[in-house]
């Protein structure tokens, strides 16, 4: 089974920014998520997930009832802890 992957337009425009090869191994997890999102590392909750990037860390959440996996934003691992409280919180 497929799982659409949905993105916001925080990822998109940051995303953007990105150097061409990152955009490349985002595009090749974004891949990988469509078969198996639990591929990342889960953040306090099972729905709530990161994945690595070189520097970079992807956010996504997982709705398991819809088949959908939302790509939230991107960050560099020194604004890890921010992101993460902005997205638990908001």
């Amino acid at each position: 089974m497929d799982w659409i992957v949905l993105k916001t337009e925080m990822f998109e425009r940051k995303f953007s920014k990105l150097d061409k090869s990152i955009q490349k191994e985002i595009e090749d997890i974004k891949n990988q998520l469509k078969i198996n999102p639990y591929v990342g590392r889960e953040l306090k909750y099972e729905f709530f997930r990161e994945k690595k990037v070189g520097k970079f860390r992807i956010y996504y959440l997982i709705y398991k009832k819809y088949v959908i996996v939302y790509l939230i934003t991107v960050s560099e691992k020194k604004d890890q802890q921010k992101t993460i409280n902005t997205i638990y919180y908001s």
